[in-house]
């Protein structure tokens, strides 16, 4: 994460799931560890389902925004979706994993101001 971010308050918060091709087999340490390898810096979660009637409550909130509905459909098509929520806990926006990483510096450029 940007430090000139992290200043102004914005946190990053990871959830693992392993509903998407089998990606996170491994328990919580394993998962820290595999992102410790990539000097991953940010709040990391237990393991949980974003699809599904067992979904997380948070993750079905999410989805069931205004600013949080997938193109497609609500559901998680992949890992890396995210979420970006203002101080106020409103999602403001919904990016897919191959979304451009510029696009969401643009966003936070744009919320920091405020």
């Amino acid at each position: 994460m940007h430090a000139k971010y992290a200043e102004r308050g914005l946190s990053i918060l990871a959830f693992p799931s392993n509903q998407f091709g089998n990606q996170e087999p491994g328990n919580e340490t394993q998962i820290r560890q595999f992102a410790d390898t990539f000097q991953a810096r940010f709040d990391m979660f237990s393991k949980i389902e974003v699809n599904g009637q067992n979904a997380h409550p948070l993750w079905k909130w999410l989805k069931e925004q205004p600013n949080g509905k997938g193109l497609f459909g609500n559901s998680i098509k992949w890992n890396f979706t995210k979420f970006l929520i203002n101080r106020e806990g409103q999602v403001v926006k919904r990016y897919g994993p191959l979304d451009d990483p510029s696009v969401r510096t643009k966003s936070l450029f744009i919320l920091a101001k405020t």
